[in-house]
């Protein structure tokens, strides 16, 4: 049987913006903030002391025999502060961090606000109804740069947009805590206005129902308006700790919902929103959306007078990938990164570049250098939306859309013996770190990747090149079936990046960053003894056997001549074996 939150997940990607959440207290709790009961429980001993009583062991109780009727919140406020800056400041006191809280993490949006906050930018959430008092919903919207409408009386709900317009929306059905109009006792929440009825029994019929630490045991108008909606359109998840009381459990069958049995707030909205995260990043596009762009790029190369289509195509697909990586995974670069963050987001890169890819080795193999010109137009546009400015791993990390677009381009040119007409590839600057950088110092990635970065990687975190063999996974996965092995692509590859890192060192040496010969960028082929040795030994037949007229010089990577580049050869198997790099 498929897990329910799976089911969930698929639910809620599939569907967005059609479930609301409601939330109750213990999506707060880990937070450490107190409950709207607690606090008036706090309040009335507040008041007991200062008529020199003893409230305990039932504060309520004490309260209903000393003044005759409920506790009421803002009488209670009343008694303890009389002025509204000192209604406000006892008020903060409960709710808003101190520096030692803040520091703590206390008082502060828990894990499970963070995800909520994801899944409602992502556009798979708009509407939060919520029983809490507290901010800590909005602060973490807020933190992921969203805006929310916010309700907390019935008075503000005239003014709402139509739900199709209404963009996100926190509804708090009990009030906000420096409002003394909350809602807190039985007599309390045993009725709402006019106003906020007709608003939730629209939610209710409109939209499916995710429920999340609230219990319903005292939201006596609350669970009426569940009980009232005719619809069930869309379906109900009740997120619970442990067995669903029996008010729960009445509202659960009524609207034939489903339990999640879960083990607090914060791991199940962060499961929720890895989950579908995971589905969005593998929901690639058909196959044959790959395949079409894949043979028009072939078609379009085997005849001249089809370069303009041929330029079309590939523009075309680097606009539409330059638009998604814009207002997607490029667009946040302030949200503090973590292993899963940084992974989650490489593997939207491979998904969304997976088109491109295709293209890009189909050019690499049988194209011109005209052909590779274009590529190399395509590749600017898609740097040239890049942000600067945010946490050094999303700036790096920039960078790995085109480097892997450049790699798949140059694995065709190895797998076809065409890297010469793929020369324009190396050409060109991209800003590094605020610089403007050749292309050939850039393109290695543990050169652009920063030590820091690269290990946020989850599946290769522990290797010394982390994104060359997270990129060499990809392209195996993308492209391999260009290949008549395993072996074969792996050959190339090494290829790829071993003269990817002459490259790199010749130009920098060139401009005087360093001596030749030292160092160079470590890739995939560091653990790829035979592999390496067999490539230096065919680059330095080549140029012993056709001299100036070997396509390595050609290529002029890493020398003008044929002693240059020998000698490039040999600083690099040098370097290798006397530095450890494993």
């Amino acid at each position: 049987m498929l897990d329910p939150i799976i089911s969930l997940a698929f639910s809620m990607q599939s569907n967005r913006g059609v479930y609301a959440l409601l939330l109750g207290s213990g999506v707060s709790r880990s937070s450490r903030i107190p409950t709207g009961w607690e606090i008036v429980l706090e309040l009335v001993r507040k008041v007991a002391r200062l008529e020199n009583a003893n409230c305990e062991p039932d504060p309520a109780a004490w309260y209903v025999e000393r003044f005759g009727r409920q506790p009421d919140y803002g009488e209670l406020l009343d008694a303890v502060a009389k002025t509204p800056n000192e209604r406000q400041a006892l008020l903060r006191s409960y709710f808003e961090p101190t520096e030692q809280e803040r520091e703590d993490g206390a008082k502060m949006p828990t894990k499970a606000h963070r995800a909520i906050a994801k899944l409602v930018r992502a556009g798979y959430v708009r509407l939060i109804v919520t029983t809490n008092f507290d901010r800590l919903t909005e602060r973490a919207l807020q933190d992921e740069g969203i805006a929310p409408i916010v309700v907390s009386g019935p008075d503000q709900l005239a003014g709402l947009p139509p739900f199709a317009h209404l963009g996100c929306c926190v509804v708090k059905v009990h009030g906000d805590y420096l409002d003394t109009r909350i809602r807190n006792t039985p007599t309390e929440l045993e009725e709402y206005a006019a106003e906020m009825n007709r608003f939730l029994d629209r939610v209710f019929d409109e939209f499916g129902v995710l429920t999340c630490g609230w219990s319903a045991d005292w939201d006596t108008a609350l669970r009426a308006s569940i009980e009232r909606a005719p619809s069930r359109r869309y379906s109900m998840y009740w997120a619970s700790r442990g067995e669903p009381g029996q008010a729960a459990r009445d509202l659960i069958a009524g609207r034939y919902g489903q339990v999640l049995p879960i083990s607090d707030a914060d791991s199940f909205f962060d499961d929720l929103h890895s989950k579908i995260e995971s589905i969005e990043e593998f929901d690639k596009p058909h196959p044959l959306s790959k395949d079409i762009a894949v043979a028009s790029a072939k078609r379009f190369l085997s005849e001249p007078q089809h370069r303009i289509r041929y330029s079309d195509l590939v523009d075309g697909l680097a606009n539409d990938l330059a638009a998604k990586l814009r207002d997607g995974p490029f667009a946040d670069t302030n949200t503090m990164p973590n292993v899963d963050s940084v992974t989650a987001r490489v593997r939207s890169y491979d998904s969304l570049c997976s088109v491109l890819v295709g293209v890009a080795t189909v050019v690499g193999r049988w194209g011109t250098s005209d052909n590779a010109l274009v590529l190399r137009r395509a590749r600017e546009r898609i740097e040239a939306i890049r942000r600067h400015d945010g946490y050094p791993a999303w700036i790096d990390f920039q960078h790995y859309p085109t480097t892997l677009l450049t790699y798949a381009a140059l694995l065709g040119a190895s797998l076809g013996d065409n890297m010469v007409a793929m020369r324009p590839l190396f050409d060109g600057e991209v800003k590094v770190r605020g610089y403007d950088t050749p292309v050939t110092v850039a393109l290695p990635p543990s050169f652009f990747a920063e030590e820091d970065s690269a290990k946020l990687l989850k599946d290769f975190a522990r290797h010394r090149v982390p994104v060359s063999l997270w990129m060499h996974r990809t392209l195996w996965t993308e492209v391999g079936h260009e290949f008549t092995s395993q072996s074969e692509f792996d050959m190339h590859f090494d290829v790829v990046e071993i003269l990817a890192g002459l490259a790199c060192q010749h130009t920098r040496a060139e401009r005087g960053d360093i001596e030749f010969g030292g160092w160079f960028p470590p890739g995939r082929y560091i653990n790829s003894a035979k592999n390496r040795e067999r490539i230096f030994g065919e680059i330095e037949e080549s140029l012993t056997t056709l001299g100036g007229k070997s396509p390595f010089v050609a290529l002029a990577l890493f020398g003008n001549d044929a002693k240059a580049c020998k000698a490039a050869i040999v600083a690099m198997r040098t370097a290798l074996t006397r530095i450890r790099y494993g």
